[in-house]
């Protein structure tokens, strides 16, 4: 029996999946430190009673794919104008490009950063991962405003959405949570004794 050895291997597997899971939040701490991309806070926002009708701002919209995730998320509109204080709505359109069931992670960011908490979403897709079968096709709304106190030299903002596959992630997850460590050994002993068996 090797049970420290295995116990090892599967503390080390461990790891790897907790560094992937820290992945996003060591971006956000970047983010905060350098000032790249504003990110916006996910706490659904309470819509505006005022409205500023003496000026517009123009938001426009990007996304990109992480890495191998194989989604494409694109707007129906690349920008709209908006009157701060104002409801706005745009539709988006998610694409699943794979032969799989795959689960879907929206990170928003604005720029200019300094932008970034003036930007209210009252739903968005970026709330929750979001489960697309295979080749399947989504539509999502975003429902937005400007908050009226944006600073009036800031005429422009920019909402950009970066997608990630977290299906192994959420699978890893679930696995973690139905076995203990003390099961895990136990799994990976029987894996070890069949291995010596069928040799």
């Amino acid at each position: 029996m090797h049970t420290p050895l295995i116990k090892k291997l599967i503390l080390a597997v461990l790891g790897m999946f907790a560094f992937a899971f820290a992945l996003v939040p060591l971006y956000d701490v970047f983010c905060d430190i350098t000032g790249l991309n504003g990110k916006i806070d996910l706490v659904v926002a309470e819509q505006s009673d005022r409205v500023d009708e003496s000026r517009v701002v123009d938001v426009s919209f990007t996304t990109h794919a992480k890495s191998s995730a194989p989604f494409s998320v694109e707007a129906q509109q690349y920008s709209v104008i908006v009157q701060p204080g104002k409801l706005s709505e745009v539709e988006f359109i998610a694409r699943n490009l794979s032969d799989s069931a795959r689960i879907m992670q929206a990170i928003p960011s604005v720029s200019p950063g300094q932008a970034a908490k003036y930007l209210h979403k009252l739903a968005c897709f970026c709330f929750d991962q979001q489960s697309l079968q295979a080749n399947q096709t989504m539509k999502f709304t975003l429902r937005f405003y400007v908050d009226t106190e944006l600073p009036t030299d800031v005429q422009e903002l920019t909402l950009s959405y970066t997608l990630y596959d977290v299906t192994d992630s959420m699978a890893t997850s679930n696995l973690k949570q139905k076995n203990t460590p003390d099961q895990l050994v136990s799994l990976a002993e029987d894996v070890s004794l069949r291995g010596h068996e069928n040799g």
